[in-house]
């Protein structure tokens, strides 16, 4: 089956559903995808489906008569009768689906948004389980069925601990976000500063280039501005308002107003659970479940610091939902005006460097540290990547360092390779590179760190020349700016 020339990327997605989709044997077989909304697991479904000659059912958030008989219309549309199938409970029609294979050929079956059948019908993967058990196979066809949804909660609960179809999934696949590279080129933005800038508002998310903006993206750094106030701040446009509604449509989260301020504690910078606490007003061991589930929906990741086992970092993990909380809501009832955009834009910059792009920079950077830097530029093989905190006990202050590169050297031991610091708007120079090696002695002294241990400057805006004299002599100093971050290793 060949790829769709319309879809981009998603190599490896193709390859695994397709691989499933064609495997030999009679016995019917399940496979699971997953992901995040809005990163074209639908698209991906339905191009298998087509491409296989299969059947495809989306759900929606109805009732359980209502899902039978919408879900036996399809079926009978599928196999050529005018007449629907009735279907009093899911067991007539899960066995009805097990035998559409016809010849001993296998046939692909999508349920997509499977969450939503799941909710008005909870006995239905304990139905489907039955099915595919080895006893019931001698009613069954050559059925792959797969089930989808965007709930990650609940799908990553559906073949987990005693869940009725664990041990059953021969495929279980994440429909990922395109990284910062991958966007840029989905996004066709060749000047790699106003492709970070993009990155840090829409991500890595396919549908917002394709159904959100309808493909207006920025033209260049002189369209940069322009762009944000006529497709992520226009109260006409679908980006207004997404923010909000990814929130909205997980089912996990019930107290909106509660989630939506915890996201925007750690928008504002607040990254330990005691400062999210302090910025609402509420107890540290009060937000131990929302921060909990915000973390299940995969609204938010949990980093450990690099240096301190004790203490860890909170990151929201859609840009979006960043800039929605750092620029929007503070202004909302300005933007909800038509013609006042560019006059929040205006006044928003600061914020925007500091609370938006500032965060996402430094994460681009830990990204680019781990998968796309050359084991050259660290010294070894990269084992974690991870921002952390570094006592200084004689200056009674602490240090924060962006970017701490642990691996293995070329003999094999385990070593801090690398630390690096990021600032998106300011010219890095002597200063900078001071600073990282007084924060490598603090470390080296302790044991964690040694000469070998190499210094990073990212910078968004460049470097001074006797940086870049510095750097050329010295192989332990390693200067990344957005061109290399794009393009290079």
């Amino acid at each position: 089956m060949d790829k769709p020339p319309e879809m981009f990327d998603r190599d490896f997605e193709w390859a695994e559903l397709t691989r499933f989709a064609a495997l030999p044997g009679p016995q019917a077989t399940l496979g699971v995808v997953s992901g995040r909304r809005r990163q074209g697991k639908t698209f991906l479904l339905d191009a298998v489906t087509r491409a296989a000659g299969g059947f495809m059912f989306t759900a929606t958030e109805t009732t359980e008569a209502d899902a039978l008989r919408q879900f036996g219309e399809a079926l009978a549309r599928y196999r050529g009768q005018s007449t629907p199938f009735r279907f009093a409970h899911w067991d007539e029609a899960v066995t009805e689906l097990m035998r559409i294979a016809v010849a001993g050929n296998p046939t692909v079956a999508v349920i997509d948004e499977f969450p939503f059948l799941a909710k008005a019908s909870p006995s239905l993967p304990s139905i489907i389980q039955r099915a595919l058990d080895p006893a019931a196979q001698h009613s069954n066809t050559s059925v792959r069925l797969l089930l989808c949804g965007s709930a990650l909660s609940f799908m990553g609960k559906l073949l987990s601990g005693n869940a009725p179809l664990r041990g059953r999934a021969g495929l279980e696949l994440v429909v990922p976000t395109l990284d910062f590279r991958l966007a840029a080129e989905f996004w066709q933005i060749a000047d790699p500063r106003t492709a970070l800038l993009t990155n840090a508002i829409v991500g890595g998310t396919p549908a917002y280039r394709r159904e959100f903006t309808q493909g207006d993206t920025p033209a260049g750094p002189d369209d940069f501005d322009d762009w944000v106030t006529r497709a992520v701040l226009n109260p006409a446009r679908p980006l207004f308002r997404e923010a909000r509604y990814l929130l909205a449509e997980e089912p996990e989260l019930h107290d909106t107003a509660l989630y939506h301020s915890v996201l925007a504690a750690i928008a504002a910078g607040n990254s330990a659970r005691g400062g999210i606490a302090d910025y609402l007003g509420r107890k540290s061991t009060d937000l131990a479940h929302p921060l909990s589930v915000l973390q299940d929906v995969g609204m938010i990741t949990h980093q450990a610091d690099a240096f301190r086992r004790n203490r860890s970092a909170y990151r929201i993990a859609e840009p979006l939902v960043t800039f929605y909380h750092a620029v929007m809501r503070p202004a909302w009832g300005d933007l909800e005006r038509p013609g006042r955009a560019p006059a929040v834009w205006h006044r928003a910059q600061s914020t925007f460097r500091s609370k938006v792009v500032g965060p996402h920079f430094e994460q681009v950077c830990r990204e680019w540290a781990r998968w796309h830097a050359a084991p050259d530029t660290h010294g070894g093989h990269v084992t974690r990547v991870a921002s952390g905190t570094v006592n200084d006990p004689a200056a009674r202050t602490s240090h924060e360092v962006d970017v701490a590169v642990h691996g293995e050297t070329w003999d094999g031991r385990e070593a801090l390779l690398a630390i690096g610091e990021a600032k998106w708007n300011d010219v890095m120079g002597i200063g900078h590179l001071e600073r990282l090696r007084h924060i490598r002695n603090l470390l080296t002294a302790r044991g964690t760190a040694t000469e070998a241990t190499r210094l990073h400057c990212f910078s968004g805006t460049g470097f001074t020349d006797e940086l870049h004299r510095l750097a050329k002599s010295d192989p332990t100093i390693q200067l990344i700016d957005p061109p290399r971050l794009y393009h290079g290793e």
